[in-house]
């Protein structure tokens, strides 16, 4: 691409579940500071809500034949538009993500796990892409017209591991089975797997059952047992009277058939499509009750990610602790820090001691049960059984949880990584990670490498 002026595609992305007006007011910054760059800019002004959309923007720039397309990720947003816009251009393709303020609220915009899933999804793609996490009026616009910026896929790391701890993971983890209920939503590309792949690697065995058949049994569930329930979770969490009591109820039910279910095959974790349908077809939040189960020792991962429930049951095997699968939601290079956080389905024991923890409701559904707190200070483990790039890796890395206030609404932690967080934005880009990891508290990297030495997995740490 020349110096000289250019014509750019812009095409903005945004969700209506978020913070539309604040959204607006980041799109406007990025569009000044893009004009200022002297170039064309061709495509919408407001925020591609969805598909069709989208689809007619796509068409509309496909007629100005631009010289580079530019994606703002303003928003949280699956990988679907981003694959449908890399697929319909040759040209060089750029995505912009905008950070927002640690304030203890909801996360209003959730830019930077959009970001992550597009990284996913078009490493596999293997589609070349450059890529910024800025704030507008933030130096570095530049690296967004730089072919020379774009991801450079991570060669895994020379292993010197003893498999004999590993191998007794392994062995345990042949035994093991996940119950899949619902299909991972679409657009998600960072939950999709292949069943005799991943049965290849670990020997884990996964079932699958229909949502309906997880809310059947919630709403058959005894009444008696919901309430008993509800008393049990009285003596945890504080505010359980502050939240609608029938959507309560309806949440605690989940729980019960989440038991109950786990009892009739014997699983060891969940894999499950949390949203939308738990809201909008049943009517109750199954955040709350995966976080009791987690600390049960039965894992559970959202949006239906089997690969995900299988990375928490290696970390929990070579932790021997409560895990935790949750979104890289934040990294700032300025604090040298970064944000990990989900819902609101942390085990109550990683709560931070000082602080209370509170039921809550989902900051976009408005649904209860949520767990609400700050994750404790010490050091962490994060893992991902990763299919980045087409190839299985394990992705590790250590890092220490900062004692400080919530940074969003839901389980959050301020986490500090082993590498500089400049080096570990980098290291995300590059290797394609998925949006999930799970997290453990302790130092278990020495273990994890044993296990990679035993499955004949290559390492990668970020």
């Amino acid at each position: 691409m020349s110096s000289e002026t250019r014509t750019i595609g812009v095409l903005p992305l945004g969700r209506p579940t978020f913070d539309v007006p604040f959204a607006q007011e980041m799109l406007a910054g990025m569009r000044q500071d893009l004009e200022q760059t002297g170039n064309r800019m061709v495509g919408p002004s407001d925020l591609l809500m969805d598909a069709g959309a989208t689809e007619a923007a796509i068409e509309d720039i496909k007629a100005e034949n631009p010289d580079l397309v530019l994606i703002l990720q303003v928003t949280f947003t699956d990988a679907a538009a981003t694959c449908r816009i890399a697929d319909a251009f040759d040209q060089p393709l750029a995505i912009w993500a905008v950070p927002e303020p640690r304030l203890g609220g909801r996360l209003r915009l959730n830019a930077f796990c959009g970001l992550n899933l597009a990284s996913h999804a078009l490493s596999l793609r293997n589609r070349p892409f450059s890529w910024r996490y800025a704030a507008p009026g933030s130096d570095g616009l530049e690296t967004l017209f730089s072919t020379e910026a774009g991801v450079k896929p991570l060669r895994p790391e020379p292993l010197d591991a003893d498999p004999g701890r590993g191998k007794g993971i392994l062995d345990e983890l042949r035994r093991k089975n996940i119950a899949r209920i619902g299909v991972h939503p679409d657009g998600f590309d960072t939950c999709a797997y292949q069943p005799e792949r991943l049965s290849a690697l670990t020997g884990l065995n996964v079932t699958g059952f229909d949502l309906s058949e997880l809310f059947d049994r919630a709403r058959a569930a005894p009444a008696e047992d919901a309430s008993s329930l509800r008393t049990e979770a009285d003596g945890m969490i504080s505010g359980l009277d502050q939240v609608d009591q029938q959507q309560l109820d309806r949440s605690f039910r989940l729980k019960l058939a989440l038991d109950a279910i786990k009892a009739q095959g014997s699983f060891d974790a969940f894999a499950i499509r949390c949203w939308p349908e738990t809201f909008t077809d049943y009517g109750g939040a199954v955040c709350g009750p995966a976080a009791m189960m987690g600390e049960a020792r039965t894992p559970c991962a959202c949006e239906a990610d089997v690969y995900g429930a299988a990375t928490q049951l290696i970390l929990q095997a070579a932790s021997d602790a409560p895990v935790f699968l949750t979104d890289l939601v934040d990294i700032a290079v300025e604090d040298n820090s970064a944000v990990v956080w989900h819902c609101g389905q942390a085990p109550l024991s990683m709560a931070d001691p000082d602080a209370v923890a509170e039921a809550t409701i989902h900051t976009n559904r408005k649904m209860p049960l949520l767990f609400e707190f700050p994750l404790k200070p010490g050091p962490v483990t994060f893992l991902r059984l990763s299919q980045a790039h087409g190839h299985h890796a394990l992705v590790v890395a250590r890092g220490e949880m900062l004692k400080r206030p919530k940074a969003f609404t839901g389980t959050s932690g301020v986490v500090r990584f082993e590498r500089d967080a400049g080096e570990v934005l980098d290291r995300v880009m590059n290797s394609g990670l998925e949006h999930h990891m799970a997290l453990a508290y302790g130092d278990h990297v020495k273990v994890l490498e044993s296990f990679a030495a035993a499955a004949g997995l290559p390492v990668i740490h970020l």
